[in-house]
Order: C-alpha cells, then structure tokens, then sequence
C-alpha cells in the first residue's frame, strides 16, 4: 500500500507528483528545489544558499514522517553548473553527516532555473 506524504513546511508539489510517497519501509521523496513554501517563490541566490532551501525543504518532509537526515540512505543531487560542486558539497555535508549514497549529476536546466535539486529515498523501519 502507498501512503502519499504532504507538509506545508515544504513547497506544494509544481506537478502531477507528491512531495514523498511511503511504500513499505521507505520514502521516496520527490527532488526538492529552492522554493520558499512560505509564498512560493525562489528567494535564495547563489548555491550555497539555495542548498540551504533545499536542504530545509527535504528536512520538512522528513519531519513529517518522524525522520530527519541520518535516515536517508540515498540522494541524487542534480547541479545546473558542475563548477558549483564543492561549494554544493560544503552545505550538503552539514546535513548528510551519515554520508548515505549518492549521486551527483549536472544538468542542462532545472525548474524554474534554480541551481540545485535534491531528491532523497528513507528508510522509516
């Protein structure tokens, strides 16, 4: 049985998709962008402080099923520019201390042109 996930700490899906879905022992979270959930809008400029959103906006949903950051096993990260890889991994480090699996792409564009997308799969057992 799948159980969809809502918080309204976290950006409204921009889609046909939900922020998380449970299934099983695990959540797959839908990649998160720097949207502030607050009035929708990307607000945060430069990488390291659109990681920041990010990594507030994954930390909503992992709220929202009673898990926070060192539950995740794995994240696919997408970059819009690979130069932004070490200042991306400086934020990202201070959140996913447990160092789960990774990886780490860079892509031609993202929504709404942000520079940064991370998705995260949980283990809830």
């Amino acid at each position: 049985m799948l159980k969809k996930i809502f918080t309204e700490k976290a950006p409204a899906a921009i889609g046909p998709y939900s922020q998380a879905i449970v299934a099983g022992d695990f959540m797959f979270a839908s990649g998160q962008v720097p949207i502030n959930p607050a009035n929708g809008n990307v607000d945060a400029e430069g990488i390291e402080a659109q990681t920041e959103q990010v990594m507030a906006n994954i930390a909503a949903i992992l709220e929202a099923v009673g898990k926070d950051f060192t539950d995740v096993v794995k994240t696919t990260c997408f970059l819009a520019d690979m130069n932004d890889f070490a200042a991306f991994n400086g934020v990202y480090g201070k959140y996913f201390t447990e160092k789960p699996a990774r990886s780490c792409v860079a892509v031609k564009t993202l929504p709404k042109n942000v520079l940064c997308e991370v998705e995260v799969i949980v283990y809830l057992g």
